[in-house]
């Protein structure tokens, strides 16, 4: 908006409100209440001006008593010039402004305390003309075109949806481009992208996708199972070093190792890719005192050209032989590698890295001994009848097998020239768009599909392949790859979608469909009988590993690998452990309908022994995560003293008061932190001890631009030093010298919050934090709204998080009361 000379309203010629200034350039005279005055005029309406694009009369006011002294000109505070700040509504990066300038002042955090601190009553006319100018602007602009843009399905969204839609299971998400992620969520559709690169990789997947159908049809259940002795698992050459398990004593041992693929177990070689459960029966050897061999069990070709493994999961062999149950994916040529994976013990040594018969032995190290097991092949997509369903359903066909093998073909059993034969195909083709579109398809939209279908007829191709290239059209169509969202209310089928997909991550089910069909699903009752069906459900049982991958960055934990000589007891088996802890606490939490202010503070946890052992928790037994009270001097409890958040919020290597500051504010407390200024040098931690982290903070924050965000980053950051990179309590930082890790400065975590309530350690500060229920509760409830529908919380949303922070408090901010309200929300039903 340029500068108006428009005649100035009489309201304006008012002098500043005398209050203490910080120096006396800031001091109110007749030459700044004439300046004031004049520059006023950036925010008056000019004639034919379009009616609610301008700053409303009071909040000028207010702006030109309490803020034009400080924001005016190339010089003002903050770069923030008032004066040449523009009121056109429409500029997305304008409207984020006057938001980020509606919150300061609705915190209190301008203007500033050495300007003078404004009561209640001096706020509330910005607050609220403010408000409800910013809110009524964006409210026109979702009445045109909907609060959530296109948005498309993502790899883990199109992975799910093919293998729901096919009754297959092979993984398909790994084929596609990396998504970009926003606030930890890669599904917002502001930020997501496709290019001809992508739609090359999702044709690629969709073909993956179809040809694995059409071969499961032909291979049909392949049932394939093998017991192996320990015999079997052992090296087959006794006198051959090498690094498969050994036998000793009529058992396949592997000893405590750091030698690479030490422990793979040759005849597991998979012949096919495919899903397999593992049965195995082990126990210890060489037990230490006080617990067992903690084991992991990976897989992969275990050859150094593929050095990476993928894992599937440990267990704790003791004494006495158990038996434990995996299932995992193996590409054809994967092999399992099980051994001893617990960094606390003994290891042993082989020369030319390779191991010889009975070498690991006089070494006194432990071991683990495999006594059998079992390896079937499973399908945990459905079986070939739930895939001849899904392609074929009722049309006439033929499948001849041939001993299971891919040579086997699929024959249609009618005439292709007969009318009712096309009829019949071009029915099943309508059938299979209708589930891939989620919603009944339209003559129109179909044409284009049957129209290549009987063109493909009309060459002579077999009807079998005419039907499977309509299908590949299918499924590269937007209305396959996008949500179709009506503009406003949401109708029955779109419900159906955005349900289905924030529950599980794919394509509604039949129940689903059939509410949708009857119209049933803006029936509350109905709405949140469905929420507790499908949490219930296979993909169900999935939202909280999936939400919290997101939400909480868990999916980064493994983008940092802790420093071996600053952290010597952390290994893979700790790693998953913390991710077992806070998906089982969160399930609870979801379960239980416990209150979310537990997110901060609570009395238990859920641990096995392992990860107690290393939090340094006693008398926990068994490799099972589960619920453990805590003592009453305990530092863990809580998302922040659990080792997966303080792992992706650290670099592996040290920790940052202000990485952890920035996501606490974030992701937990619902305070976004802007982007530092241009030209403002990261804070990197002294590893030589010489400096700690707060004496370099403070020198940082004293630039004016840094410590408007330090008030909210700093109070959590310092709160956390006392654990580090790897999730362990510490009391004091560790510095490295001459290549050895050494004691240093104590950890100071004491600070203050923004509102001046001080804290002391850690303890005090969650408890403290634990008690404003709203606002945590507020936070989830943004969250899982965010998750729910694409779209990041708009100011306009504001007043619907409100209300539904408000109906849940009855119910103690409940988890689960939460996510209910949340899907009742008409935000989640608007597009």
């Amino acid at each position: 908006m340029a500068l108006c000379v428009c005649p100035l309203p009489r309201r304006a010629e008012r002098t500043f409100p005398s209050r203490p200034l910080a120096s006396s350039a800031r001091r109110v005279g007749a030459g700044v209440v004439l300046i004031a005055t004049l520059i006023l005029a950036t925010f008056v309406p000019c004639a034919g001006r379009a009616a609610g694009t301008d700053l409303p009369a009071p909040s000028r006011a207010f702006v030109a008593t309490n803020c034009l002294d400080c924001h005016t000109g190339e010089d003002a505070d903050g770069g923030l010039d008032l004066t040449a700040l523009g009121t056109d509504l429409r500029d997305e990066a304008l409207f984020a402004r006057w938001v980020r300038i509606f919150d300061r002042v609705n915190d209190g955090e301008m203007p500033p305390a050495d300007y003078g601190v404004l009561d209640a009553e001096e706020i509330r006319p910005f607050v609220e003309h403010t408000g409800d100018w910013l809110r009524q602007a964006q409210r026109l602009e979702h009445a045109g075109k909907g609060r959530v843009q296109g948005r498309r399905l993502t790899n883990h969204q199109l992975e799910r949806t093919l293998q729901d839609l096919l009754s297959i299971d092979i993984p398909l998400a790994s084929q596609m481009p990396e998504e970009p992620r926003h606030a930890g969520f890669e599904h917002l559709a502001d930020y997501q992208s496709i290019s001809h690169f992508h739609l090359e990789d999702h044709l690629g997947v969709v073909d993956t996708a179809l040809d694995e159908a059409f071969r499961r049809v032909v291979a049909g259940d392949e049932s394939w199972k093998r017991h192996y002795t320990a015999k079997d698992i052992a090296r087959k050459n006794p006198k051959k070093r090498n690094r498969d398990p050994e036998m000793r004593n009529g058992k396949a041992v592997v000893w405590n190792s750091g030698l690479i693929f030490y422990g793979r177990i040759s005849s597991t070689r998979a012949g096919e890719s495919g899903w397999y459960r593992v049965t195995l029966k082990a126990s210890a050897v060489k037990k230490p005192k006080g617990h067992g061999v903690w084991c992991s069990v990976r897989s992969g070709p275990c050859v150094a050209a593929a050095p990476l493994l993928s894992w599937v999961g440990s267990f704790e062999a003791r004494d006495e032989p158990q038996q434990w149950t995996f299932e995992t994916w193996m590409s054809k040529g994967d092999m399992l590698e099980i051994r001893p994976a617990d960094r606390t013990l003994k290891r042993a040594r082989f020369r030319s890295g390779q191991v010889g018969v009975g070498e690991g032995e006089p070494q006194d190290v432990p071991g683990v001994a495999m006594h059998e097991m079992t390896i079937q092949r499973i399908h945990r997509g459905g079986s070939a009848e739930d895939v001849v369903q899904s392609l074929f359903g009722q049309l006439p066909m033929k499948v001849d097998r041939k001993s299971g093998k891919k040579s086997g073909k699929i024959r249609f059993a009618g005439d292709a020239g007969d009318p009712k034969t096309r009829q019949a195909l071009v029915r099943q083709l309508a059938f299979f768009a209708q589930w891939a579109f989620r919603r009944p398809v339209r003559k129109q939209h179909l044409e284009p599909y049957v129209s290549l279908l009987e063109s493909k007829l009309d060459e002579g191709q077999d009807p079998i392949d005419a039907l499977r290239a309509s299908y590949r059209a299918v499924l590269c169509s937007p209305r396959f790859l996008y949500f179709i969202e009506p503009v406003g209310k949401l109708d029955d089928w779109a419900i159906a979608s955005r349900l289905s997909y924030f529950l599980g991550n794919s394509m509604p089910d039949r129940e689903l469909f059939a509410l949708a069909r009857k119209g049933k699903l803006r029936d509350p009752n109905v709405l949140h009988a469905q929420v507790e069906r499908l949490l219930q459900t296979r993909r169900g049982k999935d939202f909280v590993r999936d939400f919290a991958g997101q939400w909480l960055d868990l999916v980064d934990i493994d983008a940092t690998e802790p420093d071996r000589k600053l952290y010597r007891n952390f290994d893979i088996i700790v790693q998953h452990a913390m991710l077992s802890e806070t998906r089982a606490y969160l399930q609870y939490l979801l379960d239980q309908d416990e209150s979310v202010d537990q997110l901060i503070d609570s009395k238990y946890t859920f641990l096995n022994s392992r990860l107690a052992r290393y939090y340094g928790i006693d008398g926990i037994r068994g490799d099972a995560v589960r619920r453990v009270e805590l003592p009453a001097d305990s530092h863990r409890g809580g998302l922040l003293a659990q080792g997966a958040i303080l792992k992706v919020t650290a670099n592996g290597n040290d920790t940052s008061p202000v990485l952890r500051g920035v996501w606490v504010s974030e992701r937990l407390l619902g305070k976004p932190i802007p982007p530092p200024p241009a030209g403002i040098p990261a804070v990197e931690p002294d590893i030589r001890g010489a400096t700690t982290i707060r004496e370099l903070l403070e020198k940082h924050k004293s630039d004016p631009s840094c410590a408007g965000c330090h008030v909210n980053i700093d109070p959590p950051g310092y709160a956390l030093e006392n654990f580090d990179a790897a999730g362990r309590w510490r009391n004091r930082y560790i510095q490295v010298k001459r290549g050895r890790p050494r004691p240093a400065a104590k950890v100071d975590a004491s600070y203050t919050l923004p509102d001046g309530r001080p804290f002391n350690g850690f303890n005090e500060f969650r408890r403290l934090i634990a008690r404003d229920e709203k606002t945590v509760a507020k936070n989830v409830a943004e969250k899982l709204l965010v998750y729910a529908t694409g779209a990041p919380i708009s100011f306009a949303d504001r007043p619907v998080i409100d209300r539904i922070v408000d109906e849940t408090a009855g119910r103690n901010d409940g988890f689960r009361s939460l996510l209910h309200a949340v899907v009742a929300s008409p935000t989640f039903l608007t597009k």
